[in-house]
């Protein structure tokens, strides 16, 4: 299942998926990867999560994002819960790719949560993504 925070910078799209990440931490049985760029969330989230610095690995378009979600969740299969924190900062601002790039991570993802943070206004985006919008 992947759903979208969305909203304009500043307007606490980060809170909001740490939130989330914390409350997800509960379950002892969750596996959880958190997906961002520089590293900023390392002591606002639980240690059980494994934090990816997307700079790290060189992701830097839609593409190569794609390719770091399949791989993470082909490696493990108990991945219960993926977070990305500002997937424009990570892949481009292409709205109809990144609709392209969720439809694909849908059709791999069915038994994982993936929640994104999305700074653009839902008015903003085009159908392909506004349908995994809360």
């Amino acid at each position: 299942m992947i759903k979208l925070i969305t909203g304009k910078k500043g307007t606490g799209k980060t809170k909001i998926l740490v939130e989330q990440i914390k409350a997800a931490t509960e379950n002892a049985e969750n596996h959880i990867v958190c997906i961002e760029k520089s590293m900023q969330l390392t002591t606002e989230i639980p240690h059980k999560v494994r934090l990816i610095d997307a700079d790290e690995y060189m992701i830097d378009n839609l593409d190569k994002f794609y390719g770091l979600i399949a791989g993470a969740l082909a490696s493990n299969y108990d991945l219960t819960h993926i977070y990305v924190d500002g997937i424009f900062k990570i892949g481009g601002r292409d709205y109809e790719k990144f609709g392209d790039i969720l439809a694909k991570i849908e059709k791999i993802s069915e038994n994982c949560n993936i929640v994104f943070t999305v700074s653009a206004d839902l008015e903003e985006l085009p159908e392909s993504v506004k349908k995994f919008a809360d």
